[in-house]
């Protein structure tokens, strides 16, 4: 950039002295060939300048976030903090049988016939089921809407390359989305990416913060590289519904947004009843684009064993940052807003969790306050 400055000041004085010899009608034709190499070397600079904004862009998108100060240190999953364990795990009077068991027996999900459909770790829901999957999403929405003061969005399940980029799924996760062959399209993965995208290169006002929407989506994902027994029935699918949970926030009250969010997840499992516990992920188990999560994880009786259900976090400007999303201070100034998002929950291990939890020698009992949302009590 010396060098451009440099370049362009002798060729302002160049173009000065042109226009004086040009005023005595004297010969400028040498000064005027000076002037037309400088202006190749300034556009050969602005090329390469170009070409290395580029790189740089290019390789920043693969730089993570910085974890927040109180993350935990850890190699791995082992050293997630224990926030909070709420219920009791169920103690059945006879072996309990996993959801996959529970869904052929009863007519509710059929996994075979939906891998003759679609190929493996595809779920059809049938009757009751069905029923009960639409009365989750139905209920968690309600929830998060009518009693949490969230706005509801419907967004496109389809987005461009500028909307993965901007909440961080491109460059770093493209080998797990799902492309279409001839538009520049992505399934979404969840729903995170169409909403936080809803304000990109945008100027906000104070006073509209925070923003708060909720959405119902199916989410696409590739899951690359998984197998084994995490994966089976509805652990893992290639498709699944979630209800998800944003927020745009002033960077000053974003963490107490985040504990606001915290319980706002407690709110739907406490309702159904389910014991959960909550960790805060260490540095190492950390997402790609998040500096604090906490992740929700309820008992399953037929598996024995816990399950993830909810992410919940506190993206500070590291989306913002992407996405060009900005709001205009009380000073007149532009500053970076802070994103975060939280499942609320995802529908299928809630369902296979629900299912195996709930199951007696008479048939699986539906939680009270789904009963409103699918007209049974009872599935035998």
């Amino acid at each position: 950039m010396k060098n451009r400055k440099i370049l362009k000041n002798k060729k302002k004085k160049l173009s000065e002295e042109v226009g004086r010899l040009k005023q005595k009608g004297q010969d400028a034709s040498q000064l005027m060939e000076q002037v037309k190499a400088i202006n190749i070397l300034i556009k050969e600079l602005d090329h390469k300048t170009q070409n290395w904004e580029k790189e740089v862009r290019k390789e920043m998108l693969r730089i993570p976030n910085i974890p927040e100060d109180s993350i935990p240190d850890g190699i791995d999953a082992s050293a997630n903090k224990l926030v909070r364990d709420w219920g009791t795990k169920p103690e059945l009077s006879f072996k309990p049988k996993t959801h996959i068991e529970i869904g052929e027996q009863l007519r509710l999900i059929d996994l075979k016939r939906a891998a003759k459909i679609s190929g493996s770790r595809f779920a059809v829901y049938k009757g009751q089921g069905a029923a009960l999957l639409r009365a989750l999403i139905n209920f968690m929405i309600d929830v998060q809407t009518l009693e949490n003061d969230y706005e509801e969005l419907y967004p496109p399940f389809l987005v461009n390359k500028e909307s993965m980029q901007g909440t961080g799924q491109l460059p770093k996760f493209e080998e797990e989305l799902f492309a279409t062959r001839d538009d520049p399209l992505y399934l979404i993965p969840t729903a995170e990416v169409p909403v936080t995208n809803f304000h990109r290169d945008e100027i906000l006002e104070e006073e509209s913060l925070p923003i708060c929407y909720a959405a119902y989506t199916p989410c696409f994902r590739r899951e690359a590289g998984s197998y084994g027994a995490h994966v089976r029935g509805l652990n893992r699918l290639h498709q699944f519904d979630k209800v998800e949970i944003l927020r745009v926030e002033h960077p000053n009250n974003s963490y107490a947004a985040l504990d606001t969010m915290v319980e706002h997840v407690k709110s739907i499992i406490n309702k159904l009843k389910l014991p959960y516990r909550i960790l805060k992920l260490c540095g190492s188990d950390l997402g790609f684009t998040s500096s604090l999560t906490y992740d929700f994880e309820l008992f399953s009786a037929g598996q024995s064993k816990w399950l993830e259900v909810s992410s919940v976090s506190n993206f500070e400007t590291f989306q913002a940052n992407r996405l060009k999303l900005r709001f205009k201070n009380k000073s007149g100034k532009t500053q970076l807003a802070h994103t975060l998002n939280g499942s609320s929950l995802a529908l299928p291990r809630v369902l296979a969790t629900l299912l195996e939890n709930n199951q007696t020698p008479n048939g699986i009992v539906i939680p009270d306050v789904l009963v409103p949302y699918t007209g049974f009590s009872i599935i035998d």
